[in-house]
C-alpha cells in the first residue's frame, strides 16, 4: 500500500468564484443530479416490499465519484476551475445521492416490520458509501501516480 501523504489542503472558506456564479453552478448541477437519480429510479424501480437496490447503488456510485472528484480537485489539484467542485460535488453529486430517500427506505422497511432488512440496508449503505469513497480515491491516486508526471501538479485541467 503506497498511499502518499496528501499535499496541504486549502483552508475552508468562501469559494474563489463570485457567489452568483457558484449558486448558479450548484443549482444547475443539482438539477442534473436529481434528474439522473430520478431516471435511475424510473429505469430500475424497487418492487413493492423489496430491498431498495437503486438508492443503494446510486448512493455508493455517487460516493465513489465524490472520492475521484476530491482527489482530482483538492488533493492533487489536477482540476482547478473554481466552479468544478460546486457544480460537480455539491450540485450534480449532491443531487444524485440521497440521504433522505435512504432514510425513508429504512423507515418504510421498519413500518413493514422488516427490521432485519432495514438494519442491513442502513449498515450496508454506510459501509458501501464509505468504502466507495475510499476505494475510488485510492484508485484515482494510484492511476495518477502511474502516469507520466507522477503525483506532481503537472497536467492540471482548468
Amino acid at each position: 500500500m503506497s498511499e502518499q501523504e496528501p499535499q496541504e489542503l486549502p483552508e475552508p472558506g468562501p469559494p474563489a468564484a463570485p457567489q452568483g456564479r457558484v449558486l448558479a453552478a450548484v443549482a444547475a448541477g443539482g438539477a442534473l443530479g436529481a434528474l439522473a437519480r430520478y431516471g435511475a429510479l424510473v429505469l430500475w424501480p424497487t418492487p413493492g416490499g423489496g430491498f431498495p437496490w437503486t438508492v443503494f447503488v446510486v448512493n455508493a456510485a455517487g460516493c465513489a465519484l465524490i472520492g475521484v472528484l476530491m482527489v482530482l480537485t483538492v488533493e492533487r489539484g489536477r482540476v482547478t476551475h473554481p466552479l468544478v467542485r460546486p457544480f460537480l460535488g455539491v450540485g450534480v453529486l449532491g443531487g444524485f445521492t440521497t440521504f433522505s430517500t435512504y432514510a425513508a427506505g429504512v423507515s418504510d422497511l421498519l413500518v413493514r416490520r422488516e427490521a432485519l432488512t432495514a438494519m442491513a440496508y442502513a449498515a450496508a449503505t454506510a459501509v458501501a458509501a464509505l468504502g466507495a469513497v475510499w476505494a475510488a480515491a485510492a484508485g484515482t491516486r494510484a492511476w495518477l501516480d502511474r502516469g507520466p508526471g507522477g503525483s506532481g501538479g503537472e497536467g492540471r485541467v482548468a
